[in-house]
């Protein structure tokens, strides 16, 4: 699973990725700071099983704090998209073309409205932030029609000669777009398209390429720097115009505050919560007091969160839905060196017990015999669906 951050430049993709990550990335108020893709580990927060075990989890990777388990993902931060992308401007067409791998997009936009579409800093609140939702969906559908209506003729004029069963045709065609059959088998009757694929025009393409976008590559809108005063006007402005949308306010400076302020010891904070306990008041000095003191009044107490750890949880577990599964035993929820719970996975919707054990190994897979619910000790079969937080035990013929 890959999670791609877009956005246009200087909306602050790099500070929400750096605050997501810890990684080492430039950060600068103006254009194209991100030349090359930033590629790192991000997490998502889920409450861990140990307590309902009575025992402490040794993660092998991510890690635990007081039972909120935090499970990498991987991010990918591309440069700064500006109108006419598409087209080849501003490096457009090679950054759009890396987003392709991505499962799901992460818009920021610039909810104080203090950058232009590109990305030119201007007076906050003087830019509506609506055209930056509404430009980059543009670039986005025109990038997938550009991407269908390659060899596009050719393979038409195949189709009208051989006959072959249109959605599964048109799958294969775009399969490097993940289209599934299902997929172009539902869009093909949603959209009443006629029979003869000699008669798709290029309209027919462009709205063909938008529902292929809309499900290939879900997208939630995070409206960064609504820490601005007035920035919250502009995104009660935005839910009501974008009411279909899954938009959620945060600040990246806020949290890349905090987890920094957490990694030298000045502060314990828990990502995704509310609330920051400062370790040893002597070791601050007055601005870093008050950049705090903001951030707990402007921040935390105003919208429950910076919003950074909500945005990453509710693309992978609402978006994607995928599940967190536990790897464990009824009578051992160890491994061979000792560590309890260890390993925590990230499984796609629909997944089986079967899935899991390929998941864990290609020998646990071919050898299965059974799963077993550690939770409730009851075995299940192949066929059981995973529950998020669910604990399983693979019986093997090996």
């Amino acid at each position: 699973m890959l999670i791609g951050i877009v956005g246009k430049p200087s909306s602050g993709k790099s500070t929400f990725f750096k605050a997501a990550t810890l990684a080492e990335v430039e950060i600068a108020n103006y254009p194209f700071t991100t030349i090359k893709p930033n590629h790192g580990a991000g997490f998502v927060k889920v409450d861990c099983v140990d307590k309902e075990f009575n025992v402490k989890c040794n993660p092998r990777f991510g890690y635990c704090i007081d039972g909120k388990r935090f499970v990498p993902v991987d991010l990918l931060d591309v440069a700064g998209l500006v109108p006419g992308a598409h087209e080849g401007k501003g490096m457009g067409n090679q950054f759009l073309d890396d987003l392709n791998q991505a499962d799901v997009l992460i818009h920021i936009i610039d909810i104080s409205g203090s950058t232009n579409e590109k990305g030119e800093s201007v007076d906050p609140l003087s830019y509506d932030p609506a055209s930056d939702i509404e430009f980059l969906e543009h670039e986005l559908d025109m990038w997938y029609l550009r991407l269908i209506e390659k060899g596009w003729e050719k393979f038409a004029r195949t189709v009208n000669q051989e006959r072959p069963e249109l959605h599964k045709a048109v799958s294969r065609q775009l399969s490097s777009l993940r289209v599934t059959e299902d997929l172009m088998k539902n869009v093909i009757e949603k959209l009443g398209l006629d029979t003869d694929i000699m008669k798709w025009n290029k309209n027919v393409l462009l709205r063909i390429a938008i529902d292929l976008r809309k499900e290939t590559k879900p997208m939630l809108i995070a409206c960064n720097k609504i820490d601005v005063n007035g920035s919250d006007k502009n995104f009660e402005a935005l839910k009501e115009k974008f009411k279909d949308y899954t938009l959620i306010p945060c600040s990246a400076e806020s949290e890349l505050a905090l987890r920094e302020a957490a990694k030298h010891e000045l502060i314990d904070y828990i990502p995704g919560e509310n609330h920051f306990k400062i370790k040893n008041e002597e070791k601050l000095n007055e601005k870093q007091k008050k950049a705090l003191d903001f951030i707990k009044n402007n921040v935390l107490e105003k919208y429950g969160s910076t919003g950074i750890q909500d945005i990453l949880n509710k693309a992978v577990f609402e978006m994607l839905k995928y599940v967190a599964i536990f790897p464990g035993g009824v009578n051992k929820l160890t491994d061979q060196h000792g560590n309890v719970l260890p390993d925590c996975f990230l499984m796609p919707p629909n997944s089986t017990a079967l899935d899991f054990a390929f998941k864990l190994h290609t020998d646990i897979g071919k050898g299965f015999i059974k799963a077993i619910d550690v939770k409730t000790k009851r075995p299940v079969g192949k066929d059981y669906l995973l529950k998020n937080r669910d604990v399983i035990e693979i019986a093997t013929s090996k």
